[in-house]
Parts: C-alpha cells; structure tokens; sequence
C-alpha cells in the first residue's frame, strides 16, 4: 500500500506548504538532537575459555532510551516518513508490532507531538503494552499475526494518518552505508581488539531490516565477516532462504523476531547461514545466559546465543580464531511474566531444561552435542 494514500491531502497553498516544511524541519531537530545526547550502546567482551580462540562480543542494544533495538529502526522511520512529507502536524502515525517497535515509535510519537496507535496481537507481553502507554500511545489487539498489517493500514486510512509500515520500510529507511548505523558503529567499537573483522555477526529478524543491514555494510566495505540469521522455530525467514522461494509460516513464540510471511525488508540473498533454534531452546539461552554470565537478555537474544555457540564450538574444533558478535535485543526485565515464569512456558509446551543439559555439557567441553 502508498503510504500516501493513507493520509490527508496535503494543501499545496505557499503558505500551508511552508507551514508543513516548518513543522517537519523542527521534528526532525528533535529526533537529531535526541540521538545526540546520547553515547552509542555497549559492545561487551563475553569471558569464554582462551584455549577456545575464540572471542564472542555482545553489542547492548537494551541501554537506548526505549530498551530495545528497535530505537534505531524507529527514529530511522520517522525521519524516513518526515522527510518523504507523509507525516504532518496532527498525523496520527498507525504500525503494526509485536511490541518493541511500538514502545520506540511511541516515544518518537511523542516527542514530535503527533498521536500514536500500535496493532499488535493479545498476546504481547503486559510489559510492552504498558511502556507503549507510557509514551502515550494506544494499542489496538488483534487475534492473530497474520492480521496486523491489514489492520494498521485499514486504520490509518480511516483516520486519515499515515501507516509506519516497518515490515517494508526497514531496509530502507536506515542508510547501509554507514551513517552511524548499527553495522558502522560495530566495527568502530572493534577496532582495537584483538580480531577487529568478526568471523561471524549474528542477528534475528523480525522486520529484516537489521540483518540487511549488516550483510549490506559488510559488501560495501569488502570485509570478510559472514552474516548467520537464527530463527524461530515457525517462521516463514529460514524456508524461504533454503529454498530461495517466498515461503509461509505462523505465528512466532518468541517476540520480536520470526514472521508468518517473507518480510519485504527480509533479503535472503545476503544472508551465509540461516539456524532454525527451538523456541524452547531460546528460552534455554536465554536463562543460561544471565545465569552463567550475568547479562539479563530477552528470549529474541536467546535465539541468536543458540546459533553462537553452535559456531563458536565449529571454529573451536578446526583451531580456527576469531570473533562473533551478536546483540542483545531487549531486557528479560520484559517478559518476566511470559518467559521468565515457568507456569507460563508449559502452558504454552515450552521445556527448556533439555536444551539446558545441551549447553551445560557445551560450556563444559567446547564441543557442540544437541
């Protein structure tokens, strides 16, 4: 869908048009002067044995104002969408989320003064519908995955606002060159270690607008690094990048990442490896994780770890070294009421003690056994 067709009609009168411009330049001084009070987030060595030779780095995405990665991809569309004219003063910016997009695009919302509306299904997490709320946004519930992106459009068109539209916009808005994005701002903070060029980074995909990202930055920069997406056990991203053919899936367990169809932003071609993890075993790496190394994670972070160590023990075993960088998407402060509470993991047929023995014995031999 255009996104212009989702909003009111400009008025093209000199003076409205300037009005607009006015309004829209001030916006994006907001936007511009909030991103610069702020440092960029921490990339953490994780302690792992140095006989492995391997270094693993964990880029702390959960210290952005709005705890999330999502920080990044919200405030780029929101520039995107102002400097395009589809957002005006009085808007109301519509999007569909699973929830942490919606937290970040609801305090952008806010601090430009136009009202917010995030489509999500019932079951996001309590926490999430609570920070969204606290920008000052409103949450419209759907049943299932599958309907939030007819629903978000259907409502900006009624409204007359205009549809974020993540899910498309992603790669897009966010400039792979550099422009201190994510990517660029990785191989700044690794510069003076020891493996600057990471053998590996790893990422989920929610959007795919991160994961384009990084592949994109790392062609255009001519580095070595290889780019592996790990995801969720029903997704549609893994299938459709063995097969090379759109493929469908359902409704993901774990926030944040997995989709029911290929994602427009989503670019297999510039994915070397893709992991399909246990949800189960998301939960499993993220617990073990906070345990065993104090970083208190969201189960997104999880499904990344699990695909990390698989390749941390694969370079280990051929004496190959390196490093790997992953992120850590959000808080597990944000899900103590859904995966961090084991009642709820069985009502939804989630064991991750096998998992657990899994990385026990990894963390005890080096080696991988699942």
């Amino acid at each position: 869908m255009d996104p212009r067709a989702s909003q009111h009609r400009p008025n093209h009168t000199p003076t409205a048009r300037r009005g607009e411009r006015a309004w829209a330049e001030a916006s994006i001084r907001r936007l511009e002067a909030d991103a610069h009070r702020s440092a960029d987030t921490h990339l953490h060595r994780v302690p792992l044995p140095r006989s492995w030779g391997v270094d693993v780095y964990l880029k702390d995405e959960s210290t952005h104002r709005t705890g999330s990665l999502k920080h990044r991809l919200a405030r780029s569309l929101f520039l995107f969408a102002l400097v395009n004219g589809w957002i005006r003063e009085g808007t109301r910016v519509v999007e569909a989320s699973s929830g942490s997009t919606a937290v970040s695009e609801a305090y952008f919302a806010r601090l430009i003064g136009v009202p917010f509306t995030a489509v999500m299904t019932r079951g996001t997490s309590p926490e999430k519908i609570a920070l969204i709320e606290q920008y000052g946004g409103e949450c419209h519930f759907v049943e299932q995955a599958g309907e939030v992106y007819a629903e978000a459009a259907r409502l900006a068109e009624a409204c007359g606002g205009h549809y974020l539209d993540q899910f498309t916009y992603a790669e897009r808005a966010t400039d792979w060159r550099g422009n201190n994005n994510i990517a660029e701002t990785i191989f700044d903070q690794l510069a003076l270690e020891a493996h600057p060029v990471p053998r590996w980074i790893v990422v989920g995909a929610g959007t795919g607008g991160t994961s384009t990202t990084i592949g994109r930055y790392v062609r255009y920069r001519t580095l070595a690094t290889e780019l592996a997406v790990a995801d969720p056990e029903n997704s549609a991203f893994y299938p459709s990048w063995e097969s090379g053919l759109p493929a469908q899936g359902g409704s993901s367990r774990i926030e944040g990442i997995g989709r029911p169809r290929l994602e427009p932003s989503f670019n297999p071609s510039i994915v070397d490896r893709m992991f399909r993890v246990p949800d189960a075993a998301s939960v499993a790496a993220m617990r073990d994780f906070a345990e065993r190394f104090g970083f208190d994670a969201g189960p997104s972070t999880g499904t990344s770890l699990w695909a990390v160590w698989q390749l941390v023990a694969e370079m280990a075993a051929v004496g190959e070294r390196g490093s790997i960088v992953t992120l850590m998407c959000d808080a597990g402060a944000r899900y103590r009421r859904s995966y961090g509470d084991d009642a709820w993991l069985a009502s939804h047929g989630l064991d991750p003690a096998p998992h657990r023995a899994t990385l026990e014995a990894f963390f005890a031999m080096g080696r991988w056994r699942a």
